[in-house]
């Protein structure tokens, strides 16, 4: 006769509904973070295989000194910088007396808008030397107009592409990197169209301050915007040089 006996547990409709929804919040869980996590893994495999790495345009250690005031605006490449601590402020970026010294060149235009047809994006306010990123892109620290010989660097801010919203400054760049060479910018100033044709997409960063650098050897436009998507740890680059004027 046996002395012990094991009889199989019970579980009861509630206990089972429990595990259920145990089961189920995990899964939602781990889809949630890849869901979250896998803009950042894509672009890091898709900026190493098909976007350059380096600086446009070296330039040497003793050249670069007229540039060190605008360095700020890039960030340190380290993730604890307190110049990021509000990413949407320019006047955040620079103390004043740096702006100041900063040898700007007057300009008259205040404003004009830009479309990337491409992205859908239509009209977008750059706003000259502007200061709020949450409002309208901004040229910075202008030293020429588009359609005058030089590089107008344009930054525009962008974030996860679940939150992508064209018509939403803060998000507004957020596919900047599906651009390729050959395609359009579109400049408006005062109703004089600008086409710009892209030639070169690169990443860098946060130190290769030469992406700012003003070239007189022709007509470019810079766009700037924080990669991978959802962070500041590097920047992309979009170069486009004017292809005709209407």
């Amino acid at each position: 006769m046996a002395l012990y006996y094991y009889q199989k547990a019970y579980h009861s409709i509630k206990r089972k509904t429990i595990n259920y929804i145990s089961y189920f919040s995990l899964s939602l869980g781990l889809l949630l973070l890849f869901w979250s996590f896998y803009p950042v893994i894509a672009f890091e495999i898709y900026s190493r295989l098909f976007l350059q790495n380096n600086p446009i345009n070296p330039v040497a250690q003793g050249e670069v000194s007229s540039l060190k005031e605008i360095k700020s605006v890039l960030g340190e490449f380290n993730l604890t910088s307190n110049n990021l601590r509000d990413f949407t402020q320019v006047n955040l970026w620079f103390p004043a007396a740096k702006i100041n010294s900063f040898n700007q060149k007057k300009i008259n235009i205040k404003k004009y808008y830009l479309s990337i047809p491409k992205l859908n994006i239509k009209d977008a306010l750059v706003v000259v030397n502007g200061e709020d990123l949450k409002k309208s892109l901004i040229h910075f620290q202008a030293q020429s107009l588009p359609g005058e010989y030089g590089n107008v660097v344009i930054f525009g801010h962008s974030t996860l592409p679940q939150l992508y919203n064209p018509k939403d400054y803060q998000t507004i760049f957020t596919y900047l990197p599906s651009l390729d060479k050959g395609d359009k910018i579109l400049i408006n100033v005062q109703d004089v169209n600008y086409e710009y044709e892209i030639f070169d997409m690169r990443v860098v960063n946060p130190d290769e301050i030469s992406v700012l650098e003003q070239r007189n050897d022709g007509v470019y436009l810079t766009l700037i915007t924080c990669v991978p998507p959802g962070t500041y740890w590097k920047r992309l680059v979009v170069k486009a040089k004017l292809a005709r004027m209407q």
